[in-house]
């Protein structure tokens, strides 16, 4: 048997395969029903009525198959749009987090730099200046001036010992010369307070003081200096030393 496709569509290689396998099942039937002809009489044949094919049916199929394909490559586009966008935020995650680090650490590094910025240290304060005593421009003043340098440097004396001795060789004036005796004689006078030769007072004379013989503090300190070398003490003087 042969199927008959009507109309004026042209047939897909898929369409000429399905039609050729109906007609060859159509056939198959037809021989398998067939009678031989001692039979005939005793058992009917069977006719198979074909199926009949449109060219509609054909392009119904071929729709459904191109919606598939198209719904397919949009959902594979789709998806690959998706995960286009999760990695860009991603990387833009990424790059925000990275620039916010360095930010903080610059931050942090700027506070340490600040942190560990040295002080400079205070300029030590000056020494106040020491006060100057006050003494009286007299024996007294000069007496008690005379021990607190003499005192300073460790040379014994007393107030009375400096006194006796003062009033026993100049009665107190500080101009005082001896112009009569064998220093006088030999060109060194006796000077000053306590009556010191001048080759006396340059040996003993005491630092901060004058270098003036007649200076009244600078004879006695020379003076005192001199007693204690000789006699252990200017208090252990009662005569011409």
């Amino acid at each position: 048997m042969r199927s008959t496709i009507t109309g004026t569509a042209r047939m897909t290689t898929a369409h000429k395969l399905s039609a050729a396998g109906l007609t060859a099942a159509a056939g198959a039937a037809a021989l398998a029903f067939a009678v031989t002809p001692g039979q005939a009489a005793e058992t009917p044949s069977i006719a198979v009525k074909p199926v009949a094919w449109t060219t509609t049916d054909l392009g119904a199929h071929d729709h459904t198959a191109q919606q598939s394909d198209t719904a397919a490559a949009k959902a594979k586009t789709q998806a690959k749009a998706a995960t286009d966008a999760a990695d860009a935020k991603k990387k833009a995650d990424a790059a925000a987090k990275a620039k916010a680090d360095k930010a903080r650490a610059d931050k942090q590094a700027a506070s340490r730099s600040e942190a560990r910025t040295p002080v400079k240290p205070a300029a030590p304060a000056k020494p106040a200046a020491p006060v100057k005593k006050a003494y009286a421009d007299n024996l007294d003043g000069w007496i008690k001036e005379s021990l607190d340098i003499l005192k300073s440097k460790n040379i014994p004396a007393s107030y009375e010992g400096i006194k006796r001795n003062v009033m026993r060789e100049s009665t107190g004036n500080p101009r005082a010369i001896n112009d009569w005796d064998i220093n006088a004689a030999n060109g060194v006078p006796s000077k000053g307070l306590l009556q010191i030769i001048d080759p006396t007072f340059k040996a003993y004379h005491v630092e901060g003081t004058s270098w003036d013989p007649y200076d009244p503090v600078a004879n006695i300190t020379a003076s005192c200096n001199y007693a204690a070398d000789k006699y252990g003490s200017m208090d252990n003087v009662n005569s011409a030393y």
